[in-house]
Protein backbone atom coordinates (compact mmCIF):
# COMPACT_ATOMS: atom_id res chain seq x y z
CA UNK A 1 0.00 0.00 0.00
CA UNK A 2 1.54 3.25 -1.05
CA UNK A 3 1.64 6.35 0.93
CA UNK A 4 0.59 9.61 0.02
CA UNK A 5 1.99 12.76 1.50
CA UNK A 6 -0.37 14.61 2.23
CA UNK A 7 0.07 18.80 1.58
CA UNK A 8 -0.61 20.91 4.86
CA UNK A 9 -3.70 22.95 2.93
CA UNK A 10 -4.80 19.19 2.85
CA UNK A 11 -4.28 18.07 6.11
CA UNK A 12 -6.25 21.04 7.65
CA UNK A 13 -9.38 20.56 5.42
CA UNK A 14 -9.41 16.77 6.49
CA UNK A 15 -9.17 18.18 9.90
CA UNK A 16 -12.26 20.41 9.20
CA UNK A 17 -14.08 17.29 7.75
CA UNK A 18 -13.51 15.25 10.90
CA UNK A 19 -14.26 17.54 13.44
CA UNK A 20 -18.44 18.20 11.15
CA UNK A 21 -18.00 14.09 11.14
CA UNK A 22 -17.39 13.80 14.94
CA UNK A 23 -19.89 17.13 15.65
CA UNK A 24 -22.53 15.07 14.16
CA UNK A 25 -21.87 12.09 16.61
CA UNK A 26 -20.01 9.88 14.38
CA UNK A 27 -16.99 8.10 16.69
CA UNK A 28 -13.48 9.49 16.58
CA UNK A 29 -12.22 6.26 14.05
CA UNK A 30 -15.13 6.36 12.05
CA UNK A 31 -14.39 10.19 11.50
CA UNK A 32 -10.52 8.90 10.91
CA UNK A 33 -11.70 6.03 8.38
CA UNK A 34 -14.23 8.70 6.59
CA UNK A 35 -11.46 11.07 5.92
CA UNK A 36 -8.88 8.43 4.47
CA UNK A 37 -6.61 7.88 7.40
CA UNK A 38 -5.80 5.53 10.43
CA UNK A 39 -6.98 7.46 13.60
CA UNK A 40 -2.96 7.46 14.39
CA UNK A 41 -2.70 9.55 11.89
CA UNK A 42 -6.04 11.32 12.69
CA UNK A 43 -4.39 12.24 16.65
CA UNK A 44 -0.79 13.00 14.91
CA UNK A 45 -2.52 15.34 12.79
CA UNK A 46 -4.57 16.93 14.86
CA UNK A 47 -1.55 17.39 17.73
CA UNK A 48 0.66 19.03 15.22
CA UNK A 49 -2.48 21.18 12.97
CA UNK A 50 -5.07 21.07 15.15
CA UNK A 51 -6.43 24.71 15.57
CA UNK A 52 -4.70 25.73 12.34
CA UNK A 53 -5.44 28.16 9.40
CA UNK A 54 -3.76 27.72 5.82
CA UNK A 55 -1.91 30.31 5.80
CA UNK A 56 -0.45 29.57 9.42
CA UNK A 57 0.69 26.08 7.74
CA UNK A 58 2.26 27.20 4.96
CA UNK A 59 4.34 29.85 7.16
CA UNK A 60 5.37 26.69 10.01
CA UNK A 61 6.50 24.37 7.03
CA UNK A 62 8.36 27.80 5.86
CA UNK A 63 10.12 28.23 8.71
CA UNK A 64 11.06 24.82 9.59
CA UNK A 65 12.82 23.98 6.07
CA UNK A 66 14.88 27.71 6.77
CA UNK A 67 15.32 26.55 10.16
CA UNK A 68 16.67 23.22 8.46
CA UNK A 69 18.76 25.13 6.13
CA UNK A 70 20.21 27.05 8.91
CA UNK A 71 21.20 24.20 10.68
CA UNK A 72 23.21 22.67 7.85
CA UNK A 73 25.32 25.77 7.46
CA UNK A 74 26.05 26.15 11.11
CA UNK A 75 27.00 22.20 10.64
CA UNK A 76 29.47 23.30 7.87
CA UNK A 77 31.36 26.30 9.29
CA UNK A 78 31.64 24.70 12.54
CA UNK A 79 33.57 21.30 10.63
CA UNK A 80 35.28 24.08 8.81
CA UNK A 81 36.08 25.94 11.79
CA UNK A 82 37.41 22.27 13.44
CA UNK A 83 39.71 21.38 10.09
CA UNK A 84 41.67 24.98 10.10
CA UNK A 85 42.00 24.59 13.86
CA UNK A 86 43.51 21.01 13.65
CA UNK A 87 45.38 22.62 10.57
CA UNK A 88 47.10 25.34 12.26
CA UNK A 89 48.53 23.38 14.97
CA UNK A 90 50.23 21.30 12.50
CA UNK A 91 52.17 24.23 11.14
CA UNK A 92 53.94 25.08 14.29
Amino acid sequence: MGRKRHSPEEIIGKLREAEVLIARGQTTPQAAKAIGVTEQTYYRWRREYGGMKVDQARRLKELERENQRLRRAVSDLTLDKMILSEAAKGNY
